[in-house]
């Protein structure tokens, strides 16, 4: 074999076995290519928190490549992580006719504190349905506002509504309880954190998909975000300081596969730094 032929053939093999890799959450028992684990340290968070588990899943597009099968397989997982609390970063189903299935799965999902939601922008023509699906099964939806964990209000969950609509005059539902409480602020798109200068202690994004289909992560062609490859994937930090963290979510959008980004479910355990 001449020496072109084989680096052809391992040039091949590799690019195969990527998208076996890829493709490998059809195979697993947890519905998605892994679980992402991240820990977040912080002074101000309240002792009774110290060592709190938030499972974060986004970007469903249900069913599109995330079939029946692996969405019972990812609530089961999810109910096997025993989270705190269940965040939903937006961009749910394909079409209406999905709403209901989905949400009957995830309201199984039982937590501490609740499931907490916000839209993303595949919700803009179906913002009603998706609405009255979450409030019938207990699913709070946050819309520009900051909701208490505690009676202390020593901690808060925030929630933007649309972050695609933003000017110069639009302030984060995070800045109102931040100087006060530990804040989590939950976005569809990690763009918004640097654009409005968010501030918060945590920042749990989707909307990229980790740029779906990425050359063994150094060339993405797709990436869904002003800021290059900044906010794509993993655990990033505005100009502020504010850690992002920005999932490569559960389901695929206009092409089913995905290379080199695997689906994820995210686990944020936090920290009380002493």
């Amino acid at each position: 074999m001449s020496l072109m032929k084989f680096i052809i053939v391992r040039v091949a093999a590799i690019f195969f076995a990527a998208i076996l890799f890829a493709s490998c959450a059809t195979l697993s028992s947890t519905g998605v290519g892994r679980i992402k684990r991240y820990e977040v340290t912080s002074e101000r968070l309240p002792q009774k928190f110290d060592g709190c588990r938030i499972a974060f899943i986004s970007d469903i597009h249900y069913p599109s490549k995330f079939t029946r099968k692996r969405l019972a397989k990812v609530v089961r997982k999810l109910r096997d992580l025993r989270p705190q609390m269940l965040l939903l970063g937006g961009d749910y189903v394909t079409a209406d006719d999905y709403i209901d299935e989905l949400f009957d799965s995830l309201a199984t999902v039982k937590s501490d504190y609740g499931t907490f939601a916000v839209l993303g922008n595949h919700e803009f023509s179906r913002r009603s349905a998706v609405e009255e699906a979450m409030n019938s099964r207990g699913i709070r939806l946050l819309k520009d506002e900051a909701h208490s964990l505690t009676s202390d209000s020593a901690v808060y969950i925030a929630g933007v509504a649309n972050p695609f609509r933003i000017d110069s005059t639009t302030v984060s539902p995070s800045a109102a309880v931040v100087d006060s409480a530990y804040t989590i602020l939950l976005v569809h798109t990690p763009d918004y954190a640097q654009m409005v200068d968010a501030p918060a202690d945590i920042v749990l994004s989707g909307h990229t998909h980790g740029g779906q289909v990425s050359l063994f992560g150094l060339y993405t062609p797709v990436k869904n975000t002003r800021y290059g490859t900044r906010f794509l994937r993993g655990m990033n930090s505005t100009d502020s300081g504010v850690s992002v963290i920005t999932t490569n979510g559960i389901g695929t959008s206009r092409r089913k596969i995905r290379i080199c980004v695997p689906s994820e479910i995210v686990v944020v355990t936090l920290r009380r730094a002493e």
